[in-house]
């Protein structure tokens, strides 16, 4: 039973970082109607060996823990695999099962603090961690939650210390990539990169999507500081080992994009939407025709975007914010958005948006205790530092505006389809 549990807890760590880095995004494809076809399109068949399997299990045992939780991480490894979330809601209700049948049952537990994670409950998972710990010292799942959580609630001192525990306790592809990712927060992308190819090439071989994950998120750190082809290449490789991967799809369009092949880009995200409708693929289709001058079908886009966040991602709307702040459009809903946002939690990208919502809600001084909060990691992000510009500008402090603007589009010249544009326009002004 221990061997069974250890391996659905590696799928759940996995799941886990996916969840984190991507800030949760949901899916949908475009128009209301086609919401509830993307939902049935991704479903996963009611007819599943593998679930039937589990399923007879639990009617052998039906007063057992072990087989709601090995449902509940059969429906978390299908999400991430197939890109359909909902599937988590099913592994909830999995987990609150096995928790009235054994409320101390501890693969429940860490499944049920996992969870809180996929659905942001931030500060739940936090507590949840906390006390498993203290019954688990040496347990490096408890350690990733821990992580997990500090991070996006921006404790960045306690996520290294839980992420250096979890290292030290099971050096594995889980912990490398989060080790991976506080180095890239912090600045240190050689390091990043160096730990998320470790990730990748001590990902188990079985897990063809585990493994494309890790590859995505290494792609990821080369594209952030403008090193395209070597992104390319690497999305590329993510591919050819789970074929039409709808993240590697996006990212590869995004490089197509930065490079100037428009049409292979817009092909790529029709693809990825087709496939897995998320959030973030749909709104980068949307700027690729803003960029191509189909302002309809780029405002078909954006409706969209907001439909699905507004249906799907009640718990966290950084992602609409941000929209809503690109756009120049429903600043006061962005704006109450990212304060709201803000004062549950303190990561750097929340301090980012909101500085962002600040800046285009015309409140400059405010803005620039945020976007300071912000950059208080010296994260190598172009939009950061974009935004850092714009806010200098805004104050008309020329000399930060140009240190900014130019470090933006220094690091990467094409951090993003139409904000890139703009941080040259802003720059060339000001020159």
């Amino acid at each position: 039973m221990q061997t069974k549990s250890a391996k659905f807890q590696f799928f759940i760590l996995i799941a886990m970082l996916s969840a984190v880095a991507f800030g949760g995004a949901c899916s949908s494809q475009a128009g209301q109607s086609t919401v509830k076809a993307a939902e049935e399109k991704v479903s996963v068949d009611a007819g599943d060996a593998e679930i039937n399997s589990v399923l007879k299990i639990i009617e052998k045992t039906p007063d057992a823990p072990a087989g709601y939780t090995q449902l509940a991480a059969v429906y978390i490894r299908k999400a991430r695999e197939t890109g359909d979330f909902s599937l988590n809601a099913k592994a909830e209700n999995s987990v609150d099962r096995a928790l009235v049948i054994a409320p101390q049952d501890v693969p429940a537990r860490k499944l049920q603090a996992s969870l809180n994670l996929t659905f942001h409950r931030f500060q739940n998972a936090l507590e949840l961690g906390r006390k498993l710990q203290k019954e688990l010292p040496n347990d490096a799942f408890v350690y990733g939650v821990l992580t997990d959580a500090n991070v996006e609630l921006g404790n960045y001192k306690e996520a290294i210390e839980a992420a250096q525990k979890m290292v030290d306790l099971k050096p594995n592809t889980a912990s490398y990539a989060r080790v991976a990712h506080l180095r890239s927060l912090h600045g240190d992308v050689a390091g990043a990169i160096e730990m998320m190819t470790l990730a990748a090439k001590t990902a188990d071989p079985k897990d063809k999507e585990a493994q494309s994950w890790c590859l995505v998120q290494l792609g990821k750190e080369y594209f952030k500081i403008g090193e395209y082809a070597k992104a390319e290449t690497i999305f590329d490789e993510a591919l050819q080992n789970f074929p039409n991967y709808y993240l590697a799809l996006t990212e590869k369009a995004v490089v197509r994009a930065a490079q100037n092949d428009l049409e292979t880009a817009a092909k790529l995200l029709s693809d990825a939407q087709n496939r897995v409708p998320q959030t973030e693929t749909i709104i980068v289709l949307g700027d690729l025709y803003a960029r191509q001058g189909d302002q309809d079908k780029a405002k078909q886009q954006y409706d969209l975007a907001e439909t699905i966040e507004q249906k799907f991602s009640s718990s966290d709307l950084r992602r609409l914010a941000l929209l809503w702040a690109d756009k120049n459009i429903k600043l006061d809903q962005a704006l109450e958005i990212a304060a709201r946002e803000h004062a549950a939690r303190k990561d750097i990208y929340t301090a980012d948006i909101y500085a962002w919502c600040l800046y285009r809600t015309g409140k400059f001084n405010e803005a620039k205790v945020l976007i300071n909060e912000a950059m208080r990691l010296k994260t190598k992000d172009a939009r950061i530092f974009y935004h850092a510009g714009m806010i200098e500008k805004g104050l008309g402090n020329k000399t930060g505006a140009i240190k900014y603007l130019q470090t933006a589009l220094q690091t990467n010249a094409a951090f993003d389809v139409l904000q890139a544009d703009d941080a040259r326009a802003a720059l060339q002004e000001w020159r």
